[in-house]
This record gives C-alpha cells, sequence and structure tokens, in this order.
C-alpha cells in the first residue's frame, strides 16, 4: 500500500521529468539547423562552421540608447575586433527595427561601429511581458515570470555556447541553464530587488518602491514584506546559479554580494519540509562547487575621446540632465529643485543678466515615457518655470555632445542610481556635477582626486538648489580647476580600456 502511494506521488514528476527531457532533446536538436542558418545568413564559410562559437546577449532593449545599451555594444565591438570566432547574438524585443537600423543607431546615438559580420538579431515578440504596464500589481514577480518566458522564447531560436544578461533579468538563467545547458552570467547594472528595499518596507519607509498607501498601512506593509522576502530568496537562488557576476559599481557590488549570502531561515524551513517547495529549490538550485559567491566590478565605459576636448571656460548658464524619462530618474525632482533655485535666486529668472536655464534630455522609450514627459511639462508650469525649461528627447549622440559642451553644471537626481554614467559623461565634457549623495555618484563618481573636490552632492530639492547655487557661483579659478579635476577622473577612471580590462575578467575562460 505504502509503495503504490508513492510510486503514485511520484509519478506526475516522473512523467513530467521525461516530457521536459524529452523537449530539450528535440530543441538542441532543431538548434543545429538554427546555427546552420544564423552562420549562412552571415555568409560564414561552411569551412569555419566548426569554430565558430555563439556568445548571447539577452538585452530586451538594446535600441533604447541609455547607458546600459552602451556597455552592451561596447562590449561586442571590442569582443568583434578581438574574437574572430565569436558570432554575437543578441535577444531583443524591438521588433519594430531592422538589424540595420539598430546598428545604425548604435553608431549616431555612441559613435560605435559594429560589424555586421559577426552579428545576429533574435527578435522575440514576448517583449511585453516584461513591460511595467503588463504587471500593474506584484510588478517584481510578473516581470520576473515574464522574463522567463521571454527567455524559453529566445532559446526556441537559438541557443548560445554562453549566455550573458545585460539587462537585470536573473531569472532566466533557470530557463537558459535548464534548456539549452549552456554557463549563464550577467552584467548587473541594478539589482532586481535588494535589502535596502526590504528594509523600506519592513520600517515603513516612502519611496520610488514602497508607495504612501503601503507605508501608512501596518497590513499591507506586512503582506508586502512577505512577498518581497520570497522574491528575494528566489532571486538569491538565480544568482548563485551564475558563473560569474559583474557590477557596475561599489554600490551594485555591495548589493549583489549581499544578496549572494542572504538567509533566510523561515523560507529555507519551508523548501526542505514542503514537498512541492523543496522540488522547485531543486530545479532551481546550482551545484555548491560551482556557485557564484562574489561579482567583480566592471565600470562601465565612457567614450571621452570627443568630450574631453571641449573648452573649459566660457560656458552658457545651462543646467543639463540627461537621462532617460524613466521614473526612478526622478526629473521631477529636478524640476522642483530648479523652481526652488529661482525662487531663492531672482538673478537666475528670465530675463535677467545671470539668467539659467534647465535642459532635461533624455530617451523617451515607449508611450508610458511619453506620458511622463507630457507630466512633467505639466509640472514646469505648475511651478512657474516652464519658460526656464526645454525638453530634448531622443536626441542623436552629436546633439546630446553639443549640450554637453556648452551646459555649466550637469544634474542627477536619482536616488541609489547604480553607476551614473550620465555623471561620468557630464565630469568628462567639463558640466559640474551636481549629483544625489548615494550610491554610484557618490562611492565612485563624483569623489574626490588627489584630495580635492570634483562636483557637489545633495539629496533634497533644497540641498540641489543650493548646490546648483554654489556650482554656478564659483570665483573664475576654483571653477576652472574644479572641472579640470572632474575631467581628469573621469577620463582615467572610466576610459574604454578599463572596462574591457575588467570585463574580460569577467567572463575568461567561458567562451
Amino acid at each position: 500500500m505504502l509503495t503504490a502511494f508513492v510510486l503514485a506521488a511520484l509519478l506526475p514528476v516522473l512523467l513530467s521529468y521525461t516530457a521536459f527531457a524529452s523537449y530539450r532533446t528535440t530543441l538542441q536538436a532543431k538548434d543545429k539547423q538554427h546555427r546552420q542558418a544564423v552562420l549562412r545568413a552571415l555568409s560564414v564559410p561552411e569551412s569555419e562552421w566548426a569554430g565558430k562559437k555563439f556568445i548571447g546577449f539577452f538585452h530586451p532593449y538594446c535600441n533604447a540608447g541609455g547607458g546600459g545599451e552602451r556597455v552592451l555594444w561596447t562590449a561586442i565591438a571590442r569582443i568583434q575586433a578581438q574574437r574572430k570566432n565569436i558570432i554575437n547574438v543578441v535577444y531583443t524585443g524591438d521588433t519594430d527595427a531592422s538589424k540595420e537600423e539598430i546598428i545604425a543607431k548604435v553608431e549616431a546615438r555612441f559613435d560605435i561601429t559594429l560589424d555586421p559580420a559577426s552579428l545576429h538579431f533574435v527578435f522575440c515578440d514576448s517583449r511585453k511581458y516584461v513591460e511595467d504596464a503588463a504587471w500593474p500589481r506584484f510588478t517584481l514577480l510578473g516581470q520576473s515570470l515574464g522574463s522567463m518566458y521571454l527567455a524559453w522564447e529566445a532559446m526556441t531560436k537559438l541557443v548560445p555556447d554562453l549566455y550573458i544578461d545585460t539587462m537585470g533579468y536573473a531569472f532566466t538563467f533557470h530557463v537558459v541553464r535548464r534548456l539549452g545547458g549552456c554557463p549563464v552570467g550577467a552584467y548587473v547594472h541594478y539589482p532586481t530587488i535588494s535589502t535596502d528595499m526590504l528594509a523600506r518596507v519592513r520600517e515603513r519607509k516612502q519611496g520610488h518602491t514602497n508607495s504612501d498607501a503601503i507605508s501608512g498601512s501596518a497590513v499591507l506593509s506586512t503582506g508586502k514584506l512577505w512577498y518581497y522576502r520570497l522574491t528575494m530568496y528566489y532571486y538569491a537562488l538565480s544568482l548563485r546559479s551564475a558563473s560569474f557576476l559583474m557590477a557596475n559599481s561599489t554600490w551594485t557590488k555591495a548589493h549583489v554580494d549581499a544578496i549572494l549570502s542572504h538567509s533566510d531561515p523561515l523560507l529555507s524551513l519551508l523548501h526542505t519540509v514542503v514537498p512541492p517547495l523543496a522540488l522547485l529549490q531543486a530545479c532551481l538550485a546550482q551545484p555548491p562547487k560551482e556557485r557564484v559567491t562574489k561579482a567583480q566590478i566592471a565600470y562601465p565605459p565612457c567614450d571621452t575621446r570627443e568630450m574631453e576636448r571641449y573648452a573649459l571656460e566660457g560656458r552658457e548658464r545651462v543646467v543639463l540632465s540627461v537621462a532617460q524619462f524613466r521614473p526612478e530618474k526622478d526629473h521631477a525632482a529636478q524640476l522642483r529643485a530648479f523652481a526652488e533655485l529661482l525662487e531663492k535666486h531672482a538673478e537666475y529668472r528670465p530675463g535677467q543678466p545671470s539668467a539659467v536655464k534647465l535642459v532635461l534630455l533624455g530617451g523617451s522609450r515607449n508611450a508610458g515615457d511619453s506620458a511622463r514627459v507630457e507630466g512633467l511639462r505639466e509640472l514646469a508650469k505648475s511651478l512657474g518655470i516652464d519658460d526656464s525649461v526645454s525638453f530634448v528627447l531622443n536626441a542623436p549622440y552629436p546633439t546630446m555632445l553639443a549640450h554637453l559642451a556648452r551646459a555649466s553644471v550637469g544634474l542627477s537626481t536619482m536616488v541609489d542610481e547604480h553607476f551614473g554614467i550620465n555623471v561620468v559623461e557630464m565630469m568628462a565634457a567639463g558640466a559640474i556635477p551636481v549629483a544625489h549623495a548615494s550610491a554610484g555618484p557618490l562611492l565612485d563618481i563624483v569623489v574626490p582626486f588627489e584630495g580635492k573636490s570634483t562636483g557637489f552632492h545633495a539629496t533634497t530639492p533644497s540641498t540641489f538648489a543650493d548646490a546648483l547655487h554654489a556650482a554656478l557661483t564659483l570665483p573664475p579659478a576654483e571653477d576652472l580647476a574644479l572641472r579640470q579635476r572632474a575631467r581628469q577622473l573621469a577620463v582615467s577612471k572610466f576610459s574604454e580600456d578599463a572596462f574591457w580590462a575588467s570585463w574580460e575578467k569577467g567572463w575568461a575562460g567561458f567562451a
């Protein structure tokens, strides 16, 4: 009787395993045909097929034109120049653009030239499942599950020899490992969930990831804390399943390392004694000897060749923001800080000899971003500063450079900006940085150079207004010296060569 019960309990598991094994075998058999089709499309001689390796980059928004995309394309361009046996595969949801259009945009936006002969795009139709709009509730969980579905679609079209997530979708590792059987790694720009987020909910602090409605309710806060704990548990499992992890800053590395060592005794116990959870954990866990335990830093590349030639003197009275119009960039805080600056210092208002302009330059990716921009325009009007504010959307690279060459001050208000490549570009171009006192700008970028300041930090609209005023009123000699120090730091610490040296250490031996 007991034997029959055990067999009955195990039968669904055995059937599921058999079905999965059969599906994986079929997928891998078809993948040989997919690879051959790619090699033919790239005009690779058949005699060279055996020596080719495929590196897959999971980057659903590869055509967005942001700092994360610069990392992607810089890495691929260097691989193309130095690893002739590699076919670079980009898994993207940018189905509205062709390969040729994406390559052209990369050159226009970043001045990076890509070789189409060793670059292939796998266009996926299910990117909508990682969009915020698809998951108005339980967004983290929904997007994570959506990314797994997107990764499944990607693997059905082409399985790489090495898979690198360059956008922050760690839950895809399980799909790729189980279906593709290849090593996985990641370049982490920002952790999906962090210990800070758990602490914010536990302490009921309002923030971008914790609304007033949640923080003001003990019941909702308790529910969200359990949701976050469970998400963190599985996110840690995901990161531990990687063969290597690279982080873009000191702040990101610290958080990734904390997540890798994160433990939740209660959830661990539940995943030991509850059979379905135990089975799920067994499927997701990486063998201990293969687990990654720490991330290594690879600062994002900043192409400063053009920027470092700009004159440091004779700057226009312009405060420039360079950031995609995403909610976490907190452009609203910039408008409020600028409004407070004009309120405190009437000499900066339009029509005055010392009038100052605020320029918000950035990419608008979709309808959500477009609506956000319209909301910001309305906010500028309500603050009475619309005559002093201008928006520059989806500007090509030369236009962005032209603004950087003229601006006097660079502004970044994002809290816990994981790195802040926009701040590096401001410094390299000669704009005095005024950035939030957190994460990358605080720990890695706007830091002393040769023992002296390279910019300003702030945390609130009021302190940002004060920092902007301080930057705009520096004595000429001090102003020039600060710009010089900021440029020297940016050019020496965040070059493409420095990035590549760190990047190669991260994935060496896996491809």
